[in-house]
């Protein structure tokens, strides 16, 4: 995986969080002046999944920190609510970038009772999550999540701010044709992320009319090649 995108947070709808002021008041030789009115505010959870240990726990970790920033900026701006305050906070789960891993991470955001996901940044991990949001109700958006199967499953409330497969595909096809390349070996990881952008090059490698001479698999978590090579 080496797509990372900076995912900006536009989200509303919240549980009513009250807090109230209290202060002391002394006995005044004359009346006092009125206490200013306590702020209200109302607290909005927003998620963040994403793989914050393994192997590419750097890309999570990148993108958790964009939500926080958004989230941070969002709360300085002390914008308005039903009349309140808005603070938002920042939930962040870690979904180690295993798809049996997703659903359970997005049911835990739903119990939390998040008004919104930022992630997953997997497609493995995405489309299996996806399905606990669209039947909770909760706008899932991933920056980074590429497999078209995930908006194609007909959830109003999941989106994604990055190109899919099928775009980013033949646009690597296209550049090694211009190479004039004639054969060509094409590997993938056998994720929903890899394996799918492999298949629309291979598609737009042979529309092209360039030979692939192998297709080979190997696993995301491999470190030693040989064998494919």
């Amino acid at each position: 995986m080496n797509i990372t995108k900076k995912l900006g947070l536009t989200l509303v709808a919240a549980a009513l969080v009250t807090a109230y002021g209290c202060g002391k008041k002394e006995e005044p030789k004359q009346a006092a002046a009125p206490a200013a009115p306590a702020v209200e505010t109302v607290t909005v959870k927003i998620g963040h999944a994403g793989p914050l240990t393994g192997g590419i726990a750097h890309l999570g970790k990148d993108n958790e920190n964009g939500a926080r920033l958004a989230v941070e900026q969002a709360t300085a701006k002390k914008m308005k609510l039903g009349g309140k305050v808005a603070v938002f906070e920042l939930l962040g789960e870690d979904d180690q970038a295993d798809p049996k891993m997703g659903p359970t991470i997005a049911q835990k955001m739903v119990d939390a009772k998040v008004a919104g996901v930022a992630g997953h940044l997997n497609s493995g991990v995405s489309i299996p999550a996806s399905a606990v949001y669209n039947q909770a109700g909760i706008p899932m958006i991933s920056g980074s999540a590429t497999n078209p199967k995930l908006t194609e499953q007909g959830f109003k409330n999941v989106f994604r701010v990055v190109g899919r497969d099928d775009q980013q595909g033949p646009a690597v096809a296209q550049f090694l044709a211009a190479q004039k390349i004639k054969k060509v070996a094409i590997a993938d990881d056998a994720t929903a992320y890899g394996e799918g952008l492999a298949n629309e090059v291979e598609k737009t490698l042979k529309a092209a009319g360039i030979q692939i001479v192998a297709r080979e698999k190997t696993n995301d978590k491999a470190t030693d090649f040989k064998a494919i090579l």
